[in-house]
């Protein structure tokens, strides 16, 4: 079982300022973990360079207006797109490199180079819309790889399970009408957390209605609650949905140590979800899975570990011995998550066959 893992030393120029949550030292730590554990060494593991994502890629996706002010921008090194997204002089590259990771991603497990890839790159994008970008993100990343996929492959229809803690804004804007693309958010409640959407009754429109499916959750949900979720809304709708290609929106920012969210998962639930998302590609989709780094900024606390147990996952380690460093304690309160889950139930209960209660 091959995975490609996608990275590139390019993906630590851009840089917002020293403290910032979105830094380059998210992506240099856990290269150093996977090195410590001799991941890197795994004849498994093929790691392979970023695609640099051309003008045509990116007009599938974004108006021209949105790219010349992005763009220019750049050119000039200052700027932002929001209170908290600056922009460099490396921005533009950095941000094309980064779509073109998950770009390069999906070509590889699609063409059958290798059975999975991990796209370890930033900045993230699930935060940029059609025509303007906040939360860190500039370029959908997903949604450029995915368009792409979609016009020169035979792939059609494409299952996105975006589990950062924040809610992935742009992504679903930009597929909210589109059926040949599901989009599944589990993410800590809106009206707790930046950018404050994400309700169970937006639904999608159009032809895309009942193709975007909200879960949110209460702060400090752990594995426990997040693992009903899998078992009573991904899994069936997964089943139903029956999609040619797995994407996960790999935020890892749900773990109870991340220094901007409220949520419980521990490395040990990053692993589970995993597993349930591998599960799902091997039972529909042959196999074809790709994951990309999406939020996590426990630098030296979640990060790392969080990264490590969904890259064993795909490479079917045993994880049972990922854990945390003991200095930090899970929390051990389980908020209750049925009444979500029974909102969802009745609200998507129209468009797909859920469990009863």
């Amino acid at each position: 079982m091959t995975m490609g893992l996608i990275y590139h030393d390019a993906y630590l120029k851009h840089e917002h300022t020293p403290t910032h949550p979105e830094r380059r030292e998210r992506l240099q730590y856990t290269m150093d973990q996977l090195r410590e554990e001799g991941v890197l060494d795994d004849e498994a593991v093929w790691q392979l360079d970023p695609v640099e994502v051309t003008d045509e890629q990116i007009a599938r996706v974004h108006t021209q207006r949105y790219v010349d002010r992005l763009r220019s921008m750049s050119a000039t090194g200052t700027g932002r797109l929001s209170a908290d997204t600056h922009v460099s002089e490396h921005t533009w590259e950095t941000a094309k490199l980064s779509a073109g990771g998950v770009l390069r991603g999906l070509e590889a497990v699609e063409s059958g180079e290798v059975a999975s890839a991990f796209v370890m790159a930033r900045p993230g994008g699930h935060h940029a819309f059609a025509n303007d970008g906040h939360g860190f993100c500039y370029l959908n990343n997903t949604a450029v790889g995915i368009r792409h996929l979609q016009a020169t492959t035979d792939v059609d229809r494409v299952l996105i399970w975006d589990w950062d803690a924040h809610h992935g804004d742009g992504t679903e804007s930009i597929f909210y009408e589109d059926p040949s693309v599901l989009v599944m958010s589990t993410h800590q409640d809106g009206r707790t957390l930046f950018p404050g959407t994400g309700d169970v009754t937006d639904v999608g429109e159009g032809e895309g209605e009942g193709y975007n499916v909200n879960v949110p959750l209460p702060p400090k949900t752990t594995d426990e609650a997040y693992l009903q979720v899998v078992e009573e809304i991904f899994r069936p709708i997964a089943e139903q949905y029956d999609p040619d290609l797995v994407f996960v929106e790999a935020g890892q920012d749900n773990h109870f140590t991340d220094p901007i969210t409220d949520l419980g998962v521990t490395a040990q639930g990053y692993a589970a979800l995993m597993d349930a998302a591998v599960d799902a590609a091997d039972t529909l989709a042959d196999g074809d899975i790709v994951a990309s780094l999406a939020g996590g900024y426990g630098i030296e606390g979640g990060l790392p570990y969080t990264n490590l147990a969904v890259i064993a996952t795909l490479l079917g380690y045993e994880t049972a011995y990922i854990r945390e460093p003991a200095i930090y304690e899970p929390p051990t309160e389980n908020p209750d998550v049925s009444g979500v889950i029974q909102q969802v139930k009745e609200v998507h209960g129209e468009y797909w066959d859920l469990p009863a209660d």
